[in-house]
């Protein structure tokens, strides 16, 4: 059962603006040259901008990218012998030089089932 808001038609999205890391810089020093960053080369920048820039708009593709995105690292274990633990993997997810694009990607679909869709996202958790 849905309910709509009486003005829905008044109603506007928010839409996601990102901020970047040197824009909340805390400029200690005032004659230091912050475009020492800028001018680092990042391959894996088209990349990012790619996948900060996919819009979810339909609630097909925002159950797809749920589904795909695991919402824990998978590659992350522990090894016991004999109920001892012999080896611990770290979660290596954080390896991945674009995974806060993909988390910020899974978190996007997330909102828009939630808060657009009206969908219990549970089963995603």
């Amino acid at each position: 059962m849905t309910t709509s808001h009486p003005n829905s038609e008044k109603l506007a999205l928010v839409s996601w603006d990102w901020i970047q890391p040197s824009d909340l810089a805390i400029r200690s020093n005032p004659t230091s040259d912050h475009r020492t960053s800028e001018s680092t080369f990042d391959p894996f920048l088209p990349i990012r901008n790619w996948l900060d820039g996919i819009q979810i708009d339909n609630s097909e593709f925002a159950h797809r990218i749920c589904r795909l995105i695991p919402a824990q690292c998978p590659f992350e274990r522990t090894v016991k012998l004999f109920g001892r633990t012999v080896l611990r993997i770290p979660p290596l997810c954080k390896l991945n030089p674009v995974y806060d694009q993909v988390v910020a990607l899974r978190f996007r679909a997330l909102c828009y089932l939630a808060d657009v869709c009206g969908e219990d996202i549970s089963q995603y958790c």
